[in-house]
């Protein structure tokens, strides 16, 4: 079955405010397109799309593009953006019934959200609204997100880091397990089509305030379901954190810059013609 998250209000704008925009992967999944079906490039739909910072990425490509979440939180934040180019709309719907007639569409993406998904029925339903050569582009990243900053020893600051994420673990949602990429992984496997690719890994580096990081960090489920249940506990930890690594960085300002290395995995597929 599905699971629903990020319906709050406070956490959706949060999430719209600080998630990273997989710009570099976009381009990954339109080269991908560009090879397989090029010149197709009518209707595009992202699935889990969340506040749409991904959706409107691909904006630029097709023809009309449409962002679908079972959220309406998140889809208030969505509709909100000023920076919603006008090809661009919402609906909400689950991921594993989607308003779309079968066969009309020629990519579907899940940015950072199929792990969510009733995984089997959203594949059929992905399967469903897809053309004959149409694609299916899934994409998400680790926990582990790595710091650079200055001379200071990556090591260092990424054992503080590590630090952090351990105490996350045990608030993490049952339905995803200790590891993403496996679900994907998985995922990735079940799918028929034999036009398929698997990518591991890919780093995408991004100059955020170091409370751009934790703000980040502080819209993942797992310390969302701290900061539920033990909002003094929540907030030490990441101002315990934050601390231990501006001392290491040598700093007294959180707005500090850091290099914020995400390291993506995704998968890409076309439906047979």
């Amino acid at each position: 079955m599905a699971v629903r998250v990020f319906e709050g209000s406070d956490h959706a704008a949060a999430y719209l405010r600080y998630r990273v925009a997989p710009d570099e992967l976009i381009d990954r999944i339109m080269s991908y397109m560009q090879k397989k079906t090029p010149n197709q490039f009518n209707l595009a739909v992202d699935v889990g799309c969340g506040s749409g910072q991904g959706t409107i990425l691909l904006a630029p490509y097709f023809t009309k593009v449409v962002g679908m979440d079972v959220s309406p939180a998140q889809l208030e934040m969505a509709l909100a953006n000023k920076k919603n180019p006008p090809n661009v709309s919402y609906r909400e719907c689950p991921a594993e019934k989607l308003p779309s007639a079968g066969g009309e569409v020629d990519l579907v993406t899940a940015m950072t959200a199929a792990h969510w998904f009733d995984r089997e029925k959203f594949l059929l339903e992905a399967d469903r609204v897809l053309r004959p050569g149409g694609c299916l582009a899934l994409l998400s990243y680790t926990m582990a997100m790595e710091l650079e900053y200055g001379d200071v020893s990556n090591g260092t600051l990424n054992d503080i880091c590590d630090e952090f994420y351990a105490a996350l673990l045990p608030y993490r949602n049952p339905h995803i397990g200790k590891s993403s990429v496996k679900i994907y992984s998985d995922m990735f496997d079940s799918c028929s089509y034999p036009d398929k690719e698997w990518n591991e890994c890919l780093r995408v580096k991004r100059i955020l305030p170091l409370n751009g990081y934790f703000g980040m960090l502080e819209t993942f489920s797992s310390y969302q379901k701290l900061l539920q249940k033990d909002p003094a506990e929540a907030e030490r930890l990441s101002n315990d954190t934050r601390n231990k690594l501006m001392s290491a960085m040598k700093v007294s300002s959180p707005d500090t810059e850091v290099t914020v290395v995400v390291k993506y995995f995704y998968w890409l597929a076309r439906k047979p013609l």
